[in-house]
């Protein structure tokens, strides 16, 4: 996080901010039905949780926790020193005085002895702390050198202590019984980590939802054909595979579909019979080759107060969680941001929220009155960035790779400038 902001929630379901319902009802280009936080409510409403299964530890990175993790035993299950040096009675480690070393407790010790009035014992770094010992000194604090060697007759104390100095105490983590990890967290090498310090070597997690992607247009060729006349490179479809696959879907099938209708169509249903989702892009705007438009009328189409992405798909085919981004590709990598994300973590059981700080902009653009807009952007020297000069281009594809962040412009803030404080989307 930046230093000196703060996290909040974002694109909350509930209703609209003040101010944002009228531009909501129309703008310059027509009827804008939502609000970007009343389609997304629309969208989550036809999400439904996928299974959950068990597997290693070992393969649970990135899946999401399916039930609460409970405590079996106290983190530390012991007390134990926090440093390398001697386990003493406070009482008798004052500065000058000498103790008498009367043993070892190395790490992983299972019998230790203990400490009585006048004495220490050498101690090692997440060793159980002797019976007796209520403190330990720290190697640097006595007259002996850190390091191997042999165990001292005796030990003087340069610096004092006081009573449970350096010993992590049993239970000072999480005690037994307490909730360790929610269900719904995404499991990072950090949680790896705290499973593992349970004892839990198996972990219930939510199944991968799956995810079909198709792009549209018959201008799009594969990445790495030669291009013709009018032809550019399918970006979107690795974009929005690789969006899924790092939010924790599995991506069951990447198709390209010319604007053919009745293609497109048997695409649809063939993909949609082993996917959860069904994410196009392309054909959702309000062209004369819409075939997306053309061919799902049973979908909602619509415009949603926000740019870029304006033109927007949802429904339900064939059982199927249907998603309709625009075509261009900052449009679908927005879209997908703002929209795919959430209903995959919804349907994951985890918090739909993204995070999002407050920073002052670094630059001036414009922005359109009547819709929020998310422009990709990089934060520099504690300021937000677009990518690129012109900030609402749908079209900038290639300067996508520097972003880290969408900064938000509120809909009735037509103008930014430098300083002005924005909401920012961290993108993870």
């Amino acid at each position: 996080m930046v230093p000196g902001c703060h996290a909040r929630a974002q694109l909350r379901v509930a209703p609209a901010p003040r101010g944002w319902t009228s531009y909501a009802a129309r703008d310059g280009e027509g009827i804008v039905t939502d609000t970007p936080e009343q389609y997304l409510a629309r969208i989550l409403e036809l999400a439904r949780p996928v299974e959950s299964e068990t597997v290693p530890l070992c393969r649970a990175l990135g899946r999401f926790l399916a039930e609460d993790v409970i405590a079996p035993w106290p983190v530390p299950n012991f007390d134990n020193s926090a440093m390398d040096g001697y386990a003493v009675r406070a009482g008798d480690a004052v500065a000058g005085a000498r103790l008498r070393v009367i043993g070892d407790a190395p790490a992983g010790a299972t019998c230790v002895p203990a400490v009585k009035p006048g004495t220490a014992v050498r101690i090692m770094t997440g060793a159980p702390v002797p019976p007796g010992a209520d403190a330990v000194v720290k190697v640097e604090d006595t007259d002996q050198d850190p390091g191997p060697g042999a165990l001292p007759a005796t030990v003087k104390i340069v610096h004092r202590v006081a009573s449970g100095q350096n010993i992590r105490s049993a239970g000072e983590d999480i005690s037994a019984g307490a909730r360790a990890l929610g269900a719904g967290l995404r499991i990072t090498p950090a949680v790896i980590a705290s499973l593992a310090s349970l004892g839990v070597a198996d972990v219930a997690v939510r199944i991968r939802p799956r995810v079909g992607i198709m792009t549209t247009g018959t201008e799009l060729v594969e990445v790495g054909a030669s291009l013709g006349v009018g032809q550019i490179p399918d970006s979107n479809l690795h974009m929005t595979a690789a969006l899924a696959t790092a939010w924790g879907a599995d991506v069951v099938g990447c198709m390209h579909v010319p604007d053919s209708p009745d293609i497109f169509r048997a695409t649809c249903t063939d993909l949609a019979q082993q996917s959860d989702v069904l994410v196009t892009s392309g054909g959702v705007s309000a062209g004369a080759f819409d075939v997306v438009k053309e061919s799902l009328d049973d979908m909602t189409f619509t415009k949603v107060a926000m740019q870029p992405g304006k033109p927007q798909g949802f429904g339900r085919f064939k059982d199927t969680v249907f998603l309709g981004f625009p075509g261009n590709p900052v449009s679908c990598y927005v879209s997908a941001q703002l929209f795919l994300r959430p209903l995959l973590r919804r349907m994951a059981g985890a918090d739909t929220n993204h995070t999002v700080v407050q920073i002052p902009a670094g630059s001036n653009w414009r922005s359109p009155l009547e819709r929020t807009q998310f422009v990709p952007a990089m934060i520099i020297d504690g300021a937000v960035i677009p990518t690129h000069v012109q900030a609402g281009g749908s079209h900038l594809v290639a300067s996508l790779a520097a972003t880290t962040a969408l900064a938000v412009v509120p809909a009735g803030q037509d103008d930014v400038r430098a300083g002005d404080s924005l909401d920012v989307i961290l993108i993870d």
